[in-house]
């Protein structure tokens, strides 16, 4: 069969028939290649509003398109092949110098080059040009917007990331079966990732259920995708990981039988202390924290404790348990009102700094309730909103102010 001229080619033109799908069929495999890497840089360009810069304060990715982008204007190659697809005028840049070693340099290479491990993590999506299917993933995840109300969020990140060290929590492989449910956190592209909010779960063609989700990321973003959307991403990505519930294990039998002993007590606290963000809302700062000795003892001296803000104290409660661990049960109590911790500097009589961290900005009918369920076992499902100054479930929003 005979190819097509240069008239042939207009007269499809003239017909209608693209003739650019004809000429696509023919293109090498390292043609498609240097496109597909050209359309990743177009696409960030069409994000962040202009080309990618080199610098060591940059993103990883930006600083490796920066890269490629130089080697296609170096190479004439590249130029002939992309100009007629250049519609950011991206190829019209200064053309750098380019050694001919560094012509068939992979992402890889690149990266290399750019001072980044070839093992690394959070760089195994560069390694290849994706498919289609695995960029519609990718994309899904990458459409994020920032946070507004990060702050409520950025408390649970830290505690989670305190169970993971302390082995509270554990990193699993993600399974197809793992649920997708609020309150659930999960690593993917290596960031953690927590689902704040799930929309009225639908039906698709192929019967597969699905619902739109409010996913919020530890760098400060948030995405409001497909529950399917995450699983793909989750399942394609090696790294990916579903992280487990905290096992807070047994802490005290509901009642006293006998033969039990009192092993612990709950007690909260109010400073007296005249520091100004103390004094402001002393009705509202509480010191909780578990003791296996009488309560008075354990405030003893409390005037040169960093402990107690250098202060006396006032008990407002103490609550009995019987047969508790109570390491756990303060842990537990601890990561309930994360979100609440007082953030306060005070000097010891050293003259040294120290940031108490068992203080917090609660109510204390709040308290109250905390006991109330840990009694009857709850309290591992519920978390202190500071919003709303009450104790709501895991992945339930507080509601609109």
């Amino acid at each position: 069969m005979s190819k097509f001229t240069d008239e042939d080619d207009a007269l499809l033109a003239d017909l209608g028939v693209e003739v650019e799908a004809k000429r696509s069929a023919s293109r090498t495999a390292r043609e498609e290649r240097i496109i597909a890497g050209f359309e990743e840089i177009q696409r960030f360009v069409d994000e962040h509003g202009g080309g990618p810069r080199h610098g060591e304060d940059k993103d990883i990715f930006e600083r490796l398109y920066a890269v490629r982008l130089d080697r296609m204007r170096a190479l004439e190659e590249c130029r002939a092949l992309l100009e007629p697809l250049d519609n950011q005028g991206l190829l019209a840049g200064a053309e750098p110098a380019l050694d001919s070693d560094d012509a068939d340099l992979d992402d890889d290479a690149l990266l290399a080059q750019l001072g980044v491990a070839e093992d690394a993590p959070d760089i195994t999506t560069l390694r290849h040009v994706r498919s289609s299917v695995e960029k519609q993933a990718a994309d899904e995840i990458a459409q994020r917007d920032k946070c507004d109300d990060f702050a409520t969020f950025k408390p649970l990140f830290e505690v989670v990331q305190q169970e993971l060290k302390s082995g509270a929590r554990t990193a699993r492989p993600f399974e197809l079966k793992a649920e997708i449910r609020p309150g659930a956190f999960f690593i993917v592209g290596g960031q953690k990732a927590y689902v704040a909010e799930m929309g009225e779960v639908t039906t698709n063609a192929q019967g597969r259920t699905d619902a739109r989700l409010r996913v919020i990321f530890d760098n400060g973003t948030q995405s409001n995708m497909l529950m399917r959307s995450l699983q793909r991403a989750l399942n394609k990505d090696d790294a990916g990981r579903r992280i487990t519930e905290p096992e807070a294990g047994p802490l005290f039998s509901g009642q006293k039988d006998d033969g039990d002993e009192a092993s612990g007590t709950i007690y909260v606290l109010r400073s007296k202390s005249d520091h100004p963000v103390v004094a402001q809302s002393r009705d509202l700062v509480h010191k909780i924290g578990v003791t296996n000795m009488a309560v008075e003892k354990r405030i003893a001296g409390a005037r040169l404790q960093p402990t107690f803000l250098m202060a006396d104290v006032e008990i407002v409660a103490t609550f009995e348990l019987f047969n508790i661990n109570r390491t756990k049960l303060e842990n537990l109590i601890h990561r309930i009102f994360e979100s609440a911790r007082l953030e306060i500097e005070i000097m010891d009589r050293f003259g040294n700094p120290v940031r108490p961290r068992e203080w917090f900005l609660v109510p204390f009918q709040v308290l109250d309730e905390a006991v109330d369920r840990i009694k009857d076992g709850t309290i591992a499902e519920y978390v202190y909103d500071p919003r709303a100054a009450r104790l709501t479930r895991r992945g339930k929003a507080s509601p609109a102010e």
